[in-house]
């Protein structure tokens, strides 16, 4: 169903100029020069139960005194201490 999403995924894994056009969306100071070729990793992306991708971040709190970060796309790192919070503040009722 999601063919085209993981297409355009594989051809910026594949070409250093597709990745470096979609950075430049981002930033646009920066050149092919500035990226150095690594390993790739894989992430996992959730979908719904319909099959829609779930672009967002999904925090779920059951009722046993846990918290699941099922979905944390990019910018995870970035958000890393926003998740940090909402995680603390969802244990908070436990105290």
């Amino acid at each position: 169903k999601h063919w085209r999403y993981g297409l355009h995924e594989i051809h910026g894994s594949l070409s250093k100029k597709a990745f470096v056009n979609s950075l430049q969306k981002l930033i646009p100071e920066v050149q092919i020069e500035d990226i150095e070729t690594g390993h790739s990793g894989v992430r996992a992306q959730a979908c719904y139960k319909d099959g829609k991708l779930c672009d967002d971040f999904m925090i779920v709190q059951p009722q046993n005194r846990t918290v699941h970060v099922c979905n944390a796309p990019s910018p995870a790192a970035t958000s890393s201490l926003a998740i940090g919070e909402t995680i603390v503040n969802y244990l908070s009722d436990y105290r």
